[in-house]
């Protein structure tokens, strides 16, 4: 039997990649670029994803398109709506591109694409019920539950990095309020709740602590300020956890994006002495998709595998 493929496109504030996926959870190609964050409207996007889409298809046949993309999202309208982390109000997906190829656009928040990846290919294989969670520009999650992808009313559930997580040093979400886990977890917010947290320490860090790569890359080495903050991180990530264990009730809570990908170890290490036993603990994992799990959920998405 002739495999069928479809195109994935993974949007992140970042960077965006698009690709075309078999039904074995192979990428037969991949187009990768930054994602725009300046122009008319959020339509420079539309066109750059466009383009990508165009790029991989090449002379196959796919029979849809799927997108994952950070959110908020208005899946009924096809388009991203209000994203803290993106430069434009609002990016326009499923009408431009069902217009300029012919083929159906099914879109996906890019973290409850991410769940549904470790589902199929991941580290969730064979599992009903898992929580995803993205540590990247900012914290984002997805659940699978009963084996069945969670999508709530507009496809927007399982918002985890909007957890409220932390009264003591208010630091303030992208989305505009205090508290949030993303605020303190994510790429952009570590550094300023170490630059919070410190205000009480009355010393000065010896590394580079404007970056979360510089602040985890000191704790990896074993400085004692940046191991110490690795313990009030390590609370903050708890109460986080801790809120999806009893929430959710998983198997298994994957976490991913690069905050995880490149010290996931030193993550877990420093939550899991913090993390509430109310209900039994879950298998912790780092995704293995190596970044890859958005892309194939909305390939999977896409193919009706969810």
């Amino acid at each position: 039997m002739e495999r069928r493929t479809v195109v994935a496109v993974d949007i992140g504030a970042t960077h965006y990649r698009a690709g075309l996926v078999a039904d074995d959870g192979s990428i037969v190609r991949l187009e990768t670029g930054d994602t725009p964050r300046v122009g008319e409207s959020g339509l420079v996007v539309t066109r750059a994803v466009a383009d990508a889409v165009e790029a991989v298809t090449g002379d196959a046949s796919p029979s849809a398109i799927g997108i994952a993309s950070a959110g908020p999202l208005d899946c009924a309208a096809g388009v991203i709506v209000r994203s803290p982390n993106m430069a434009f109000p609002e990016v326009p997906l499923r009408g431009p591109l069902e217009g300029r190829f012919g083929l159906p656009v099914f879109l996906l928040n890019d973290c409850r694409a991410g769940a549904l990846g470790e589902r199929w290919q991941g580290a969730g294989r064979g599992v009903e019920n898992l929580v995803y969670v993205t540590l990247s520009t900012g914290v984002g999650g997805g659940a699978v539950v009963n084996g069945r992808l969670l999508l709530g009313r507009s496809g927007n559930a399982g918002e985890v990095g909007h957890l409220f997580v932390d009264t003591a040093y208010g630091c303030v979400c992208g989305c505009g309020h205090p508290g949030h886990w993303e605020a303190y977890a994510s790429g952009t917010g570590m550094p300023r709740f170490f630059s919070a947290w410190l205000e009480g320490q009355g010393s000065a860090p010896s590394f580079d602590a404007a970056t979360s790569a510089g602040i985890l890359g000191a704790a990896e080495r074993g400085e004692t300020l940046a191991l110490s903050f690795m313990d009030a991180l390590g609370r903050i990530n708890a109460r986080a956890l801790s809120d999806i264990v009893v929430a959710y009730e998983p198997e298994v809570v994957v976490l991913d994006g690069p905050l995880a990908q490149h010290h996931g170890d030193l993550l877990i290490r420093h939550m899991l002495p913090h993390v509430d036993r109310y209900l039994p603990l879950p298998r912790l994992a780092v995704s293995p998709l190596g970044g890859r799990a958005p892309l194939l959920g909305a390939a999977a998405y896409a193919l009706g595998i969810w």
